[in-house]
């Protein structure tokens, strides 16, 4: 069975930087594109970034292009989210989620093409 842990949650001030992690088992890790989305309460669950299997190609919502960065690494079974000059807006439950087809060179944006998710962690940015 494939589990995602995602960790490195946490409370930030504005201005601040968190980097999460999201581990990963059950299946071989390297040949899916992996992404990360956040949602925060009372809204939609919404895309924020995605890795493609072989990290040639990222893409990045526009709302955080520049100030966050995806990175994974095979050797771990682990996809990481680099957050710098986080705003109170960016605070939301952040999830990791893998794809269900291998070797993808597309770092998809839609949930529909994510079929295990993470537990989340929660990420609160203060004013």
């Amino acid at each position: 069975q494939v589990q995602l842990i995602e960790s490195g949650g946490g409370l930030v001030q504005a201005g601040g930087s968190l980097r999460l992690s999201c581990a990963a088992s059950g299946r071989a890790f390297s040949p899916y594109v992996m992404g990360w989305f956040r949602q925060a309460p009372g809204k939609e669950r919404e895309f924020v970034a995605a890795i493609n299997w072989n990290s040639l190609r990222t893409d990045y919502a526009d709302s955080v292009k520049g100030r966050f960065t995806i990175s994974r690494d095979n050797a771990k079974n682990t996809v990481y989210l680099q957050m710098s000059s986080l705003q109170p807006e960016d605070t939301a439950v952040y999830y990791c989620a893998s794809v269900r087809r291998p070797y993808s060179s597309t770092p998809t944006r839609q949930k529909a093409d994510y079929i295990y998710w993470g537990q989340g962690t929660q990420v609160t940015v203060s004013s």
